[in-house]
């Protein structure tokens, strides 16, 4: 069940409160979930709300820092510091808001009837949560007590133990369809040539309603065929003509129109999703180096996954060369766009002297919050390991004349807590399509090589 939508509130006098559709609803919210959304626990209508207090211990182990989840949990024992000014977190509290439930923090008293601690042999919080969800399911006869978890495993161990588990569906995007171009075939060749001639028709030549900004077309008539967007300020769809970018040229449709939003001016958001080896790092870089007279400096970043589950701290070195390891597929795609030039070149020369004037910099992300980034273009690979407010934060430090590129494939998650409906990518894509200042473009073609071609289509 879904905890954005309407639920049904504790029944009136006169019906049955053990009914299946009736019955009052305690939701239970582990650690993830807080981590995920400090807002949480006002998300779920007029049930009531609980969390566990281990939660609110790994929350004070993780307040401190300037990560995501640092700030996040420090939202929230903020929020519940002022929701519980004088009341005692055993009780049941109302949460702010109309036609809202109550909230406490629960433990397990005098030991659940199930001890997940037992069963699974081992004391980790994980198990400490599950024994007060139990438990407040044993103390709460009436209630049909439901455990919300970002952690499959944890869902999966809770309904092992007969708890039922969901995951937290506030905020998932729905429909993950807009791809941010179409074909549409049987154009008449008079209106071909038209926008071959002209470079542009009025909308209503072609479309009955008026499609969503900056959306691209392939717009077909037999053999012919011509590439175009929605240009919104002139209500007309124009023609885009192929253009390369500091050496690298698009190899199909959707590439051009990658391209093109990268160069739009009037497009300060460009998110590009799609598979491994279809070029959306390449592009975006390429894009961006063709540009770097218009912009201050290039940034790229991408969120670092650390490896075995440890913390970038164990590895060696200073911060660069803690970063270096993640950042390595960053400086792959730029030594690619600088290898198609000779060392003797002129753009070969440009890029190492950028390079070494930091007009080209990897930067790690935790060093955006509190930044103003003006003037500059900046590059965002692997977005989709990034949480909506960790996108939310990158977009809000974009300053004047900066242009923002997110680049990801929102099929390919690698924290444990995302997934394709709720990683940043994907909500980006949903919530500013049809806005004037972003642009989207899937690519679904793998231009790698034929070999990883091969291994995409048939293994």
């Amino acid at each position: 069940m879904n905890p954005g939508e309407k639920l049904n509130a504790i029944p009136p006098s006169g019906k049955n409160p053990m009914s299946k559709t009736s019955r009052r609803k305690i939701f239970v919210l582990d650690t993830s979930v807080i981590l995920h959304d400090h807002d949480a626990i006002t998300n779920f209508e007029e049930n009531d709300v609980a969390i566990p207090i281990t939660v609110l211990e790994e929350l004070d182990h993780l307040k401190q820092g300037n990560t995501t989840k640092s700030y996040e949990a420090r939202e929230f024992i903020r929020f519940i510091d002022s929701m519980s000014y004088k009341f005692t977190l055993r009780d049941w509290i109302d949460i702010p808001g109309e036609g809202k439930g109550r909230f406490k923090v629960v433990m397990p008293n005098g030991g659940p009837s199930v001890d997940a601690i037992k069963i699974f042999e081992d004391n980790k919080p994980d198990h400490k949560i599950l024994n007060a969800a139990i438990s407040l399911q044993d103390k709460e006869a009436d209630a049909r007590v439901i455990l919300v978890s970002k952690d499959i495993n944890l869902r999966l161990k809770a309904k092992a133990l007969n708890l039922p588990a969901e995951d937290y569906e506030t905020g998932k995007i729905k429909d993950l369809n807009y791809h941010g171009k179409s074909t549409v075939t049987n154009i008449s060749s008079e209106l071909i040539n038209k926008i071959f001639e002209k470079g542009t028709v009025n909308y209503q030549d072609l479309f009955e309603e008026k499609p969503v900004e900056n959306h691209y077309f392939i717009l077909k008539n037999g053999t012919q065929s011509t590439l175009a967007y929605f240009n919104s300020d002139q209500d007309s769809i124009d023609r885009i003509e192929k253009a390369s970018a500091y050496g690298v040229k698009p190899r199909n449709a959707e590439q051009t129109f990658a391209l093109h939003a990268i160069f739009n001016p009037e497009v300060k958001l460009v998110t590009i999703q799609g598979v491994a080896g279809t070029g959306k790092t390449l592009l975006a870089l390429a894009g961006a180096l063709e540009q770097r007279r218009e912009f201050r400096q290039i940034l790229i970043a991408r969120p670092v996954i650390p490896l075995g589950n440890k913390d970038i701290g164990f590895l060696p070195g200073n911060i660069k060369d803690k970063l270096n390891p993640y950042m390595e597929p960053l400086w792959d795609n730029l030594r690619f766009v600088k290898n198609q030039f000779k060392p003797s070149e002129k753009r070969y020369k440009a890029i190492e002297e950028m390079v070494d004037q930091e007009k080209i910099m990897i930067t790690p992300l935790a060093y955006i919050r509190g930044r103003s980034l003006d003037k500059v273009i900046f590059i965002i690979d692997e977005a989709q390991n990034l949480t909506p407010h960790e996108i939310k934060t990158i977009i809000t430090r974009a300053g004047e004349d900066t242009k923002l590129i997110f680049t990801g494939d929102i099929h390919q998650i690698d924290t444990p807590y995302l997934d394709a409906q709720s990683n940043g990518l994907s909500y980006i894509i949903d919530k500013l399509k049809g806005n004037h200042l972003y642009a989207h473009v899937t690519l679904e073609k793998g231009e790698r090589s034929e070999l990883a071609n091969l291994a995409t289509e048939l293994l």
